[in-house]
């Protein structure tokens, strides 16, 4: 008997030094050896803005110093895939996942309670029922909102004020919750600023280029917003802008570099970051989502394309202050 729990003791006591060893960020001080975390990905759609978001996040993990396997799933715009893709990752035992979009969130955050969710790219996540508040989110998810509260009003006010604007052309996919409530920002704000609103509603990227064109008459602008569907499939609405010369606002620096004539806005790799040291808060720390506040973005700057300006013959005034794109 006397062996028997010297054997005991010798294994309790080692195991003891095993995890008296390991320190900050899964690392075992007594092997060397450090944690491998599992991080499932899910992105909704390709475009630029998005994958620029994944990068962020993806550099804050790496400069934290974290070791991270991931699985990186697309819906490519297919919201049956991207349920079943939430499916297979809160199945495949990651230790966290990261949702680039609403409708990725919102499919992950119906599929599982349990493990932490940090999302990215993601509009409203009040109105998308993923957080109770932007400050005590409660539950299992939380992330970072790329819709500054000053974009709408500041976007409207310059096509009115500064281009003359009376008929704006809204193109956007209706199915897409983050996208819904965008365009309702902008109805509320119509009869303020004596615009008239023309939307045209497309339920897939090939329908983009026809819903440009079908405006082409009745609006002497457009803005693009924040929505997927025709983000993706951007260049047919700045072709036809550009053809049509109607200055053409957007929702993001990115599709401003793609053609897009301007817009207020912040890098989507600034705000992937800050939603990887969120992660890193949960992985490395052991945050919970309920207790780490939705962030929003920071700093907003008003960015043209030249090439754009050019094409469709704008006279840049120096009030604008603007920044040109690359």
């Amino acid at each position: 008997m006397k062996n028997i729990w010297g054997k005991f003791g010798i294994v309790f006591f080692s195991t003891a030094l095993i995890l008296a060893g390991c320190g900050e960020g899964g690392e075992n001080k007594a092997t060397g050896e450090t944690k491998k975390y599992k991080i499932g990905v899910t992105q909704i759609v390709e475009h630029p803005s998005l994958n620029a978001a994944y990068d962020g996040f993806k550099k804050a993990i790496e400069d934290e110093g974290l070791e991270v396997e991931y699985t990186v799933e697309n819906a490519q715009n297919d919201n049956s895939a991207n349920t079943t893709i939430a499916s297979n990752l809160v199945n495949s035992g990651v230790d966290l996942i990261f949702a680039n979009s609403t409708p990725s969130a919102q499919a992950v955050a119906s599929a599982t309670q349990e493990i932490p969710i940090v999302f990215t790219s993601v509009t409203d996540a009040v109105s998308a029922e993923l957080v109770d508040s932007m400050e005590s989110p409660g539950g299992n998810v939380t992330g970072t909102i790329d819709l500054h509260p000053d974009v709408i009003l500041n976007t409207l006010t310059f096509l009115k004020e500064e281009l003359d604007a009376k008929n704006v052309g809204i193109i956007f996919n209706s199915g897409e919750q983050n996208s819904r409530v965008q365009v309702d920002r902008v109805n509320e704000l119509k009869n303020e600023l004596g615009l008239n609103i023309v939307e045209a509603s497309v339920a897939t990227s090939a329908e983009v280029k026809q819903a440009a064109d079908s405006l082409i008459g009745k609006v002497d602008s457009i803005y693009i917003i924040k929505d997927n569907t025709v983000v993706s499939a951007l260049e047919s609405v700045v072709l036809v802008a550009k053809t049509n010369k109607i200055p053409m606002m957007v929702g993001e620096l990115d599709s401003v570099k793609r053609g897009g004539l301007a817009a207020f806005g912040f890098e989507y790799f600034d705000l992937g970051y800050e939603a990887g040291l969120m992660a890193v808060k949960i992985l490395k720390e052991g945050s919970k989502p309920s207790d780490l506040p939705v962030q929003v973005p920071k700093e907003l700057r008003f960015v043209m394309n030249k090439e754009t300006v050019e094409a469709i013959e704008l006279k840049v005034k120096d009030e604008w202050k603007a920044e040109f794109s690359e």
